[in-house]
C-alpha cells in the first residue's frame, strides 16, 4: 500500500511539473536589448505573433529606446516576407509617423505601396484598396520626383489604373444584364482611361476554384438559372419607345 501510495506521488509530482514547464513564463521589466534580441530570435524561429508580443512589451517599456526604429523597420518587412501585407502596412505606417527621417522616409512610403499592391491579388474584391494604393502612388510620384524607386511606381500605378478600369467594365457589364443602363452608363464613363487599348491587354487568369463562383468578369456560372426577362424593380426597364412617346 505504501508502495502505491508513494508511486501516486511520484506521478503527481511529475505531472505538476511538466504541466509548469509547458506554460510559457510571464516577462516583463526587461532591459530593451532584451527584448529586441527577442524579436530578432522570435522572427529567426518564424513566429512572428510571437514576435509582435516582444515588440509590444519593448514599445511599452521602453518607448524612447533607439532599438524601436529598427524593430519596427524589421518587423514590417518580416511581415511582407509572410505575405501578410496590411500588417506590414501598419508598421510601415508607424514607421513613417515616429522614426523616419526624409532620407528614411522615401524607401519606408514606397514599401508601403508595394505592401499595399501586393494586398491586391483579386482586385475586383476592393475597390477602396485599389483607390488607396493609386492615391498612395500619385503622392510619392509628387514628393519624389527623383526617387531610385519612381519607375517601379509607376509600373505599380499603371497596373492599379488597368485593374480599377476593368472594375468599373466589369461592374458596367453587371448593370448591363440587369438591365439597368443608366447604372451601366455612369460606371462606363467614371474615370475613364483612354490610353488603354483592351485589345492589347491580357486578362488576369482567375483560379478554377474561384472562376466557378466569381466567372471571369463578363458573366457567371449561374446565369442559365437567370430568367431573361426584364428587371421589374429597374427604372430604366422601360422599352425606348415608350420613353420617347412619354417624353412627347
Amino acid at each position: 500500500m505504501k508502495l502505491k501510495t508513494n508511486i501516486l506521488l511520484l506521478l503527481l509530482c511529475g505531472l505538476i511539473f511538466f504541466s509548469g514547464c509547458s506554460k510559457d513564463v510571464e516577462e516583463y521589466n526587461k532591459p530593451a536589448v532584451y527584448w529586441y534580441s527577442k524579436i530578432i530570435e522570435s522572427i529567426s524561429n518564424g513566429n512572428i505573433e510571437k514576435a509582435d508580443n516582444y515588440y509590444s512589451s519593448l514599445q511599452g517599456e521602453h518607448i524612447g529606446s533607439p532599438l524601436l526604429p529598427e524593430a519596427t523597420m524589421i518587423l514590417a518587412i518580416a511581415h511582407m516576407n509572410e505575405e501578410e501585407y496590411l500588417l506590414s502596412e501598419h508598421f510601415f505606417n508607424e514607421y513613417i509617423k515616429r522614426y523616419a527621417n526624409p532620407n528614411e522616409k522615401e524607401f519606408a512610403e514606397f514599401m508601403k505601396i508595394k505592401a499595399k499592391y501586393l494586398a491586391l491579388p483579386n482586385p475586383w474584391r476592393d475597390q477602396v484598396l485599389i483607390q488607396e494604393a493609386i492615391v498612395e502612388g500619385e503622392n510619392f510620384k509628387k514628393l519624389y520626383p527623383h526617387s531610385a524607386y519612381y519607375a517601379i511606381v509607376e509600373s505599380i500605378l499603371t497596373n492599379l489604373y488597368m485593374a480599377d478600369a476593368a472594375l468599373n467594365e466589369n461592374i458596367a457589364d453587371l448593370y448591363t444584364r440587369l438591365d439597368k443602363p443608366r447604372s451601366a452608363d455612369f460606371y462606363k464613363n467614371i474615370k475613364p482611361q483612354p490610353w488603354i487599348d483592351w485589345n492589347e491587354i491580357e486578362r488576369a487568369n482567375t483560379a478554377w476554384y474561384r472562376a466557378w463562383f466569381e466567372g471571369d468578369g463578363t458573366e457567371s456560372w449561374y446565369g442559365f438559372m437567370v430568367p431573361d426577362t426584364k428587371s421589374v424593380v429597374s427604372r430604366n426597364s422601360a422599352p425606348q419607345e415608350n420613353k420617347n412617346n412619354i417624353e412627347q
